[in-house]
């Protein structure tokens, strides 16, 4: 029974995390684009394409790092002393970012500052969330129950490349989302932005996916091995399917396939990053079942999730709901 409680927290965790990739990915996309559109109505309309959701999906943000910490202290304990710096920098970054986006409105003889701050925010926030995950996935140092590295331990070619990597991605999901929500020449814009971004992004696919068997033996041996061999067979063929059926709806058909057929590439690789981490929260070290907490704690915290977790759902549900179909050139705020 602990051990099942310990997979469902596991979970739990990574649909928050998920979910915040696709919630707050297309807004700092957005954001990161910012200075591509003209000043003036289209900035406003690809704000307001993102104005009325885009603080609630950080919720997802606070329940991934606040379930870590109290599902799986011990991982938490080890990850933070080892990824302090990425993870203040994405932190300061969202704040910048959040800082600009409210008073871009409100300080208008400083707009075009707010607008750079705006864009600069979102995209240290992705970058640092990119390199935290690569540094994640090339392996803590751990002596006993501690972190056991130096203080840049996270810098390497590989984090810069995933912290690279998520910026076109966040980038591609933004210009989807614009041209689902917008019209006019901010969703003309999204559209060839979206194409050259949508190559960037096949690309960062394939070369973090041919990079990461090769950071550690566990990674080898999942993917060169029975069963992993047959996932490592058959998923570059559906995301190169995928890919082609992206580029191809970009330029022509419904305006919400391009964004629904991102976030398919985004969740096979998230899928990807699942098989190659299980069962391990910290690679080649920790084990989900080492790192948990005691068993009474974990059925504490989940009756507050089963609470929680629907309301979350049905409010963004809702808020989604009510901003549904395109934006116009008003104020959301």
């Amino acid at each position: 029974m602990y051990d099942s409680l310990t997979m469902v927290w596991a979970g739990i965790i990574a649909f928050a995390i998920a979910m915040y990739v696709v919630m707050d990915g297309f807004d700092l996309g957005i954001a990161i684009l910012f200075t591509r559109f003209k000043v003036g109505t289209e900035r406003d309309m690809a704000m307001n394409a993102i104005a009325p959701v885009w603080d609630g999906n950080e919720t997802w943000l606070v329940l991934g790092g606040g379930g870590l910490m109290a599902a799986f202290p011990l991982a938490y304990a080890i990850i933070m002393p080892a990824l302090y710096a990425p993870i203040i920098a994405m932190l300061l970054g969202l704040v910048f970012r959040g800082v600009a986006f409210e008073f871009r409105w409100r300080d208008p003889g400083h707009r075009a500052r707010w607008d750079a701050g705006f864009c600069i925010g979102s995209i240290v926030a992705t970058f640092a969330q990119g390199v935290t995950l690569g540094a994640l996935l090339q392996g803590i140092q751990i002596s006993g129950r501690a972190y056991a590295g130096g203080y840049w331990d996270w810098i390497t070619p590989f984090s810069v490349l995933t912290g690279l990597c998520l910026v076109v991605g966040y980038a591609l999901l933004g210009a989807c989302w614009l041209i689902w929500k917008t019209s006019g020449a901010v969703h003309d814009d999204a559209r060839r932005l979206a194409k050259p971004l949508t190559l960037g992004l096949l690309a960062a696919i394939a070369a973090v996916s041919i990079y990461t068997p090769f950071l550690s033996d566990k990674y080898y041996e999942t993917w060169f091995t029975w069963p992993g061999i047959l996932a490592l067979a058959v998923m570059p063929v559906v995301v190169a399917a995928i890919g082609f059926l992206l580029y191809r709806s970009i330029g022509k058909g419904r305006d919400f396939l391009p964004f629904i057929l991102t976030l398919s590439l985004f969740g096979l690789s998230m899928l990807g990053l699942a098989i190659s981490l299980w069962p391990d929260v910290i690679p080649g070290r920790l084990s989900i079942w080492q790192a948990a907490a005691p068993r009474s704690s974990q059925v504490f915290m989940l009756v507050g999730v089963c609470v929680l977790m629907p309301l979350i759902l049905g409010y963004t549900a809702w808020a989604y709901w009510v901003f549904r179909g395109k934006v116009g050139q008003g104020r959301y705020h």
